[in-house]
């Protein structure tokens, strides 16, 4: 059951297609990674070796942004890969991490995953924007782990 504990089906659909609507407008590849519990106790940690495990810094552009929750845990964070790292200010994934906390805490997720992604993918398309040769490097699916 895993994942639909935390987001029901069409919920997971919604966000799947989120990721591809916000992709069409940057060659950036976004992933959402949830599971129940932080395994290291601190989210940004995690969501480092989830990024690795999930082989997201291995895009063309190193441009791969993904969005870790451990729901049980109630944390989460937002990372990009190097590529958008080097270009983007410090504070770049500020209003993302704002927004997120805010349905997260409404008990919204879903929403608030929709609405993060479609900011991140509006974003990245100032330094990466959508190529003819864009294809896509990264599942668009929700990974999980329990």
């Amino acid at each position: 059951m895993g994942l639909n504990k935390f987001l029901k089906e069409e919920e997971q659909r919604a966000i799947v297609a989120a990721i591809g609507e916000a992709e069409k407008c940057t060659s950036g590849e976004i992933r959402v990674h949830v599971e129940p519990q932080c395994k290291c106790g601190n989210p940004l940690d995690r969501a480092v070796e989830v990024f690795a495990n999930l082989g997201m810094h291995e895009t063309r552009e190193r441009n791969g942004v993904l969005i870790y929750i451990a729901y049980r845990s109630r944390q989460f964070a937002i990372i990009g890969d190097k590529g958008i790292n080097e270009r983007v200010p410090a504070d770049f994934w500020e209003t993302e991490k704002s927004t997120l906390a805010t349905f997260l805490r409404d008990g919204k997720p879903a929403e608030g995953l929709c609405r993060v992604i479609m900011q991140v993918g509006e974003n990245l398309s100032k330094y990466f924007p959508h190529k003819d040769d864009d294809i896509n490097e990264q599942s668009d699916e929700i990974s999980y782990s329990d």
